[in-house]
């Protein structure tokens, strides 16, 4: 009788006698993995590079002109001035920061908005209708998006200035309606997310094209649709290069060149007081898009699962 054999009417194991270590691993869900040490360490400088920006902005933002320049710049110092400061900037030359957030409010409505209405159309049609070339767009969409945005800046001002469109808002709003990788995103989500059979029963029903999309598609591309928005109101409110080359009019700038304004004046002018309104101008202008990022984040991931595991 070999070893693995067992005597009849014996149990083939002891109960008196413990399992062994691996066998006792395995009951409680295998052996445990100890957090790397190195991981967390890398994960922890990663979080200070990303933080530490932002804690200066908001460190500088709350010291007056004098401690700015005297004082430790990733600490507290002097006379607490942030209100002050926020003051300055909403009144300083007749109030153009406001001007300038107005402005970059219209730009991202209006473009990044369009963007994702396009976007949103262009890759639900792509993904659910069969039509000769598709291969061929699918391999120019490709190209465009890894084209850089500052290769194309001298063909579309030259393209804008032949339609007398420089100068004027329409300069940053039409370029930023067009986004490649928004409409390929739609493109990937709505060929996993929207299942063919449901178009097909709509159809039966007697539901037009247009009815299906807007009753029963479009409420299965929502988190591909805000992941979409997400993407393109970050890239036009941080849009700086396109604004530079199409505007010369103070008046119609986003926030991000009235900064660079501002900030250019303060070096080229000597009037340092402009600088404290760069630093605290700088804080203002990011807030609303941490706030819109921190928001809709929920839906960027929940988008970016499904649509990679339906």
């Amino acid at each position: 009788m070999s070893v693995t054999e067992t005597v009849p009417g014996r149990p083939a194991t002891d109960p008196g006698r413990k399992p062994p270590r691996l066998a006792r691993r395995r009951q409680r869900g295998g052996p445990r993995k100890r957090p790397s040490l190195l991981l967390n360490a890398l994960m922890t400088v990663m979080l200070v590079y990303a933080l530490l920006p932002l804690f200066w902005l908001v460190v500088n933002s709350t010291k007056t002109q004098s401690a700015l320049f005297s004082t430790f710049g990733l600490w507290f110092g002097g006379k607490f001035a942030l209100w002050s400061n926020i003051h300055q900037v909403f009144t300083y030359d007749d109030g153009v920061f406001l001007r300038w957030l107005g402005n970059t409010v219209l730009y991202v409505v209006a473009g990044a908005g369009g963007a994702t209405v396009l976007a949103t159309l262009a890759g639900y049609g792509m993904a659910k209708y069969d039509f000769p070339g598709k291969r061929l767009v699918f391999a120019i969409v490709l190209g465009t998006v890894a084209v850089p945005a500052t290769a194309l800046a001298v063909p579309t001002f030259l393209l804008f200035s032949d339609l007398h469109l420089t100068n004027t808002p329409w300069a940053v709003i039409l370029p930023s309606m067009v986004s490649p990788l928004g409409f390929y995103l739609i493109w990937v989500y709505a060929a996993e997310a929207v299942p063919t059979e449901i178009l097909e029963a709509a159809r039966i029903d007697g539901a037009g094209e247009f009815r299906t999309f807007l009753v029963i598609s479009s409420r299965l591309l929502t988190p591909g649709v805000v992941t979409v928005v997400l993407f393109t109101v970050v890239a036009t409110w941080n849009n700086y290069f396109l604004p530079l080359i199409m505007l010369s009019t103070p008046n119609w700038y986003p926030l991000t060149v009235g900064l660079n304004d501002w900030n250019q004046q303060s070096f080229t002018a000597g009037d340092q007081s402009v600088y404290n309104l760069v630093v605290t101008g700088s804080l203002l202008t990011v807030i609303p898009i941490m706030a819109a990022f921190l928001y809709l984040q929920r839906y960027w991931r929940s988008g970016l699962a499904a649509g990679s595991v339906k």
